[in-house]
């Protein structure tokens, strides 16, 4: 359908839309006439990314004086894919509407282990082994060597896209390409699909790429950096942003980290001897160009992993002259690493601010904090210098400069915590120094400041207005949306107490109560017995759903589950859960019904749905707290409540509440499903924990479901189940509508004060 929002014509490539999709199009465009940043929170399964590509890219097409360019973040490859597949089809219906002008370039970028070509470099086991497989085919002082010697390996793929792009012929047609499309038209026309995208990335009206291009620095710095102000940038799923930042900006570093930067460093010193033998003019014109500054212009295929710390200005700067000299320059990291062994070596937790952390490093090592913030650049330019090309054999004394840069220039918003030992392993000895940044806004401070807007959108960011405080920003449109619905097929339930009326609850104190694990188990087997095809349970961590599993098994519950149906557990194997996954679904396709077992932070509740009937109930058992004995959330919680006045509980509360929320969300995909949400204890129950679901979870929460028993539960669900059994009528018989036409619209959008008037 073709309709106006005030003065831009959308194309939608449906016959009708939901209203919550057209709302969300009017505050999208708001947003983007004011040229500001937006917060939106729009229910599952109401089809938020069409709605979101389908203004964008009509935006573009309306205004071709001032185009605009797309810059769609995603949190995983599968989101990415399901992205560009509906990409598509808004693009053949735009071109069908509107004709050769909505010709655009839609690509997806990924990493070189998803988009390589060359059999031998992509069949090695992990991203850090393919990018270094890379380079040592295609680094520029490799195919030098190449030229003189045509036994030195190179790849065919890259050789034939540089000619190409050398001849100005290294472009695509337009259209929408997924990884696969791309990995296809690469292996046709003989060039690198890695490169192809790299280099089209500024071409494109709209490229689809992961959080880490735009978030992580040392990415962004190679990716994102040309990107011009007019770029619209939108984080979906971005429930979890802040975390994501912190993780950016935060570096580990245990016993392994330090041998194995001690063997780099003893390698490159050989290398430096090497070199000086052979070729000492190399290591002169690198000192030279020291002096001047470390800005340099390097072939896309040289240009490692730029700089973790953010402020341009170190570019600009020249290099502290005790570092400039290689051997000078390993000296100072021998000492480095030598003072972090020292460190490491303690029997106390140690905490202290990046201030403390320097001052301790220069009076005991004399390494001053302009040198730390150095490194990285200076490593960078060393590596280069001794073509070195096994990358991945680098990455300890990478991790170590990477620590150098950050405490060297940031003086707030960061902690260095030692410990020791996990205290939930406290005989185990495993020492770790962790600098953990706790300032979201410091990641994302440069994205906000570099694009005229940022789209900032979930099912999942109640309460709302906390974002703006956790990340620093001032969005010109923040609103969160309902879910019109034709019938109610959600149904929200709170559990407070099992059959026998004993409260149930994984609070500390309570979780280990074996009259808690039994009603638990309880209200799993009821519920099997009367909730048709898949069931699917979020336990709130990995040793709590082992511990209640081997409980449930001892006590013969879970025997008696597995009467009704099959189970499958999560684990924290990637390929171990894939595999359950993919037998659960079979399990439920042939009418056998399963049960899933999953935990609240694991893979499982981010990116897999659970439509139709693969989900008609989810039970969340708990409240999906973080280990709140963690030094580094405690760390966290103390830096906002200085720098934000976020009051601890008020952001642990938040931060459970989305998490559960995210989980129970699974279960309904599109406005045709149904499904039930179970929350398994007593402290949801509590009006200031509930009031912190989203909205459209809330408003099917009624006050009758708040404080149930496992039987009143079980004949609820009954009910609801009767109830969707019924023909289903998607176009609202109740006067309620949830699907607009055209014809809709148009009466709709005639309405006095320009409000939905149906």
């Amino acid at each position: 359908m073709k309709f106006q929002l005030e003065d831009i014509t959308v194309y939608f490539p449906y016959d009708n839309i939901y209203p919550e999709q057209y709302s969300y199009m009017l505050e999208l465009k708001r947003a983007l006439d004011a040229k500001g940043h937006c917060l939106l929170e729009m229910p599952t399964g109401t089809g938020k990314t069409i709605a979101l590509l389908s203004l964008i890219t009509s935006y573009r097409l309306s205004k071709p004086s001032s185009p605009i360019k797309l810059l769609y973040c995603t949190r995983t490859v599968h989101e990415m894919e399901k992205t560009l597949a509906e990409l598509k089809l808004l693009y053949n219906y735009q071109l069908q509407q509107f004709g050769p002008g909505a010709r655009m370039l839609a690509i997806g970028l990924s990493s070189r282990k998803n988009l390589c070509v060359n059999p031998n470099v992509v069949s090695a086991e992990n991203r850090d082994s393919v990018d270094a497989g890379c380079r040592k085919l295609t680094a520029s002082w490799v195919r030098a060597l190449a030229i003189e010697n045509p036994n030195v390996p190179t790849c065919s793929f890259f050789e034939n896209y540089d000619a190409a792009d050398k001849a100005g012929t290294s472009t695509l047609p337009a259209g929408v390409y997924t990884l696969q499309e791309l990995r296809m038209y690469g292996k046709e026309k003989g060039w690198c699909p890695y490169f192809l995208a790299r280099h089209m990335v500024q071409q494109a009206n709209v490229v689809v790429y992961s959080y880490q291009y735009l978030l992580d620095p040392k990415v962004a710095g190679i990716i994102s950096k040309e990107m011009e102000r007019e770029c619209v940038v939108v984080f979906d799923e971005a429930h979890n942003i802040d975390n994501v930042c912190i993780e950016a900006l935060s570096v580990s570093v245990r016993k392994q980290t330090l041998e194995g930067a001690t063997r780099n460093l003893s390698r490159m010193s050989q290398e430096i001897e090497r070199l000086k033998a052979t070729d000492a003019g190399r290591l002169r014109a690198e000192y030279n160009r020291l002096v001047e500054g470390l800005a340099q212009r390097l072939p896309a295929q040289d240009a490692w992993l730029a700089n973790p710390a953010l402020p341009d200005d170190i570019m600009k700067e020249a290099v502290p002259g005790n570092i400039r000299r290689a051997e000078h320059f390993l000296s100072v990291l021998r000492r480095f690493v030598q003072y972090l062994k020292g460190r490491l070596d303690t029997e106390n937790v140690e905490k202290e601010g990046p201030v403390a952390f320097v001052a301790s490093i220069t009076t005991q090592v004399g390494i001053d904090q302009k040198m730390l913030k150095f490194c990285y650049d200076r490593l960078h330019s060393l590596m280069l210098t001794l073509e070195i090309t096994d990358t991945d054999e680098f990455l300890h004394v990478q991790t170590i400069c990477d620590l150098a840069t950050l405490v060297g220039t940031y003086s707030r918003g960061f902690s260095i915590i030692i410990e020791p030992f996990d205290e939930r392993m406290p005989h185990i000895p495993d020492p770790v120094l962790q600098l953990t940044c706790h300032d979201a806004s410091l990641a994302i401070k440069p994205v906000f400041e570099r694009f005229q807007s940022v789209v900032i959108t979930s099912g999942t960011l109640s309460p709302i207005d906390l974002y703006p405080r956790l990340l620093n920003f001032n969005p010109v449109v923040s609103r969160s949306f309902k879910m019109s619905l034709t019938r109610d097929c959600i149904c929200p339930m709170v559990l407070t107490r099992g059959s026998d009326q004993l409260p149930v609850s994984t609070k500390y104190d309570l979780r280990s109560d074996p009259g808690v694990e039994k009603n638990y188990g309880k209200l799993l087997l009821e519920m099997v017995s009367v909730v048709p095809d898949g069931v699917v349970c979020f336990f709130v961590s990995y040793s709590y759903m082992d511990g209640i599993v081997n409980s449930w098994h001892e006590s013969g519950i879970l025997k008696d589950i597995m009467q009704h149906k099959l189970v499958f557990i999560e684990t924290q194997d990637v390929v171990e859960t894939t595999l359950a996954l993919d037998n659960y679904r079979r399990a439920c396709d042939s009418g056998r019904g399963a049960v899933f077992f999953s935990v609240a932070r694991g893979k499982v509740a981010e990116g897999i749905d659970f439509d139709r009937h693969y989900g008609r109930l989810v039970i969340m058992f708990g409240v999906p707290f973080q280990y709140t004995l963690s030094r580094i959330l405690l760390a966290r919680l103390e830096y906002l409540r200085e720098t934000f006045q976020i009051k601890e509980g008020d952001f642990l509360t938040f931060d459970a509440l989305r998490q559960a929320a995210q989980c129970v969300g699974r279960v309904i995909r599109s406005k045709a499903d149904y499904g039930m949400m179970i929350f398994a204890d007593k402290r949801y129950s509590r009006h200031d924990k509930r009031s912190k679901l989203p909205g459209w979870i809330l408003s099917h929460l009624r006050d009758a479901h708040l404080n149930l028993s496992t039987d009143m539960a079980v004949y609820i669900a009954k009910e609801f189940l009767r109830k969707m059994a019924q023909p289903y009528d998607k176009n609202g018989a109740l006067g309620k509508k949830t699907l607009l036409s055209q014809e809709d619209l148009e009466n709709m959008i005639t309405g006095p004060d320009g409000e939905m008037l149906l």
